[in-house]
């Protein structure tokens, strides 16, 4: 056998062995997808609903997996409603419970809020994934639409990182007045190419771009410039997309945004005031 028979047996094996292990890896990568979109494990124990929060409403959602836990703020006002309602969904290392207070802005502009937790996290039952997502955001719309003190003809969705996804997969499924998507991504095909796998193989695609395409309301959109989890670029992206949005870039990263709670506020209320959710403040 002559060295070059040798050394192309050995390039051979090498060959074989490194699409071995690629197809190795592919493997793992789309057996733990779900938990690397989706760390519900590294999150606290639940909470139970804060006392100390006017107006705050636990309730429980049916779905076809299990009730999913959803937190209700009705503004403290002595008209009683109708109120409209922001719709709110998190990034996904986070509970409900940690937005009452961050979020409680909304409330006393006159805005109810509903938090809604994802399957598997918390106390909800069920697991995570797209279609179990589109489930319970559309179970808690529903129930919260035929109250009588939520306002139906003005809703809000309004969606942080992974949460966008959760909002715009309720956006394709129920009307809605307005969306607010903070530091989103177009699809979370996008990011196959990041861990060198092919976009077929992503279970949970959340195709934000396409449903933004299609969206005849109003988006606020925002986004961190500096941000590295969910780059800036996928921002101007939905931005380009949408048929009526308005961008605000903010100096931050992904963990960061918004650096300002008291511009954000400024910012929302402009925007809520603009698609006619509240009234144009004095």
């Amino acid at each position: 056998m002559t060295v070059r028979h040798i050394l192309g047996r050995r390039m051979l094996r090498i060959f074989l062995l490194l699409i071995f292990a690629y197809v190795a890896y592919l493997a793992l990568m789309f057996v733990m997808q779900r938990r690397m979109l989706f760390p519900r494990h590294f999150t606290p124990a639940a909470s139970d609903p804060p006392q100390n929060i006017p107006g705050l409403k636990q309730i429980w959602v049916d779905t076809d997996f299990g009730r999913v836990e959803s937190w209700l703020i009705l503004p403290q006002s002595s008209t009683g409603g109708p109120y409209p309602v922001v719709i709110y969904a998190h990034g996904n290392g986070e509970l409900i419970e940690y937005w009452p207070h961050e979020l409680y802005p909304f409330v006393e502009m006159g805005v109810a809020l509903l938090l809604v937790e994802y399957p598997g996290y918390g106390r909800s039952a069920g697991s995570p994934s797209q279609e179990s997502i589109r489930m319970a955001f559309t179970a808690a719309y529903d129930d919260v639409t035929r109250r009588a003190d939520i306002d139906a003809s003005r809703v809000v969705l309004f969606g942080r990182s992974v949460g966008g996804g959760a909002v715009c997969l309720l956006a394709a499924a129920r009307p809605s007045t307005a969306m607010i998507l903070m530091s989103t991504f177009t699809s979370v095909r996008s990011f196959a190419g990041r861990y060198l796998a092919p976009s077929f193989l992503i279970l949970d695609p959340f195709d934000n771009r396409a449903v933004v395409e299609r969206y005849t309301g109003p988006i606020l959109i925002i986004h961190g410039r500096h941000d590295r989890i969910v780059p800036y670029s996928h921002g101007v992206a939905l931005h380009a997309t949408a048929r009526h949005s308005q961008m605000i870039t903010y100096e931050a990263g992904h963990n960061s945004c918004p650096p300002s709670w008291s511009q954000f506020w400024r910012d929302v209320a402009g925007f809520l005031e603009t698609t006619g959710i509240i009234p144009p403040r004095d």
